[in-house]
C-alpha cells in the first residue's frame, strides 16, 4: 500500500509541476505602449517630469475633476505618503496646471 501512495504522488508530480512552472523574468513583459498625452498648457512639461514618473497619461486625465484644495491635497499625498520628490517650490506650478487642465 506505501509502495502504490508512493507511486500516486509521484505521478501526480509529474503531471501538476508543469502546471506550476515557474513564472517568466521579470523583464520578459512590457508595458503597453503610452497612447494617452497630457492637455498642452503651462507646466505641462513639468507635469510630465513629476507626475509620469509614477502615473501615466491617461491616469492624470481619468481622475475626478478637483477644486484648487483637492488638487493641492493629491500633490501633498503624493508627496508625503508616496515620497514623489516633487520639490518645493515648483508644487504651486503643478497644481496650477492640474486645475486648468483637470479641474473643476
Amino acid at each position: 500500500m506505501k509502495v502504490f501512495r508512493k507511486l500516486l504522488v509521484i505521478t501526480a508530480l509529474a503531471v501538476l509541476l508543469p502546471a506550476v512552472a515557474p513564472l517568466p523574468a521579470a523583464d520578459a513583459w512590457k508595458l503597453p505602449p503610452e497612447t494617452a498625452t497630457l492637455k498642452p498648457g503651462p507646466g505641462v512639461e513639468l507635469v510630465t517630469g513629476q507626475c509620469l514618473l509614477c502615473h501615466s497619461a491617461d491616469y492624470i486625465g481619468t481622475q475626478p475633476r478637483l477644486s484648487r484644495a483637492g488638487w493641492e491635497a493629491s500633490v501633498k499625498k503624493m508627496k508625503e505618503k508616496y515620497g514623489a520628490p516633487i520639490p518645493a517650490d515648483k508644487t504651486s506650478a503643478l497644481v496650477d496646471y492640474l486645475v486648468a487642465n483637470y479641474g473643476k
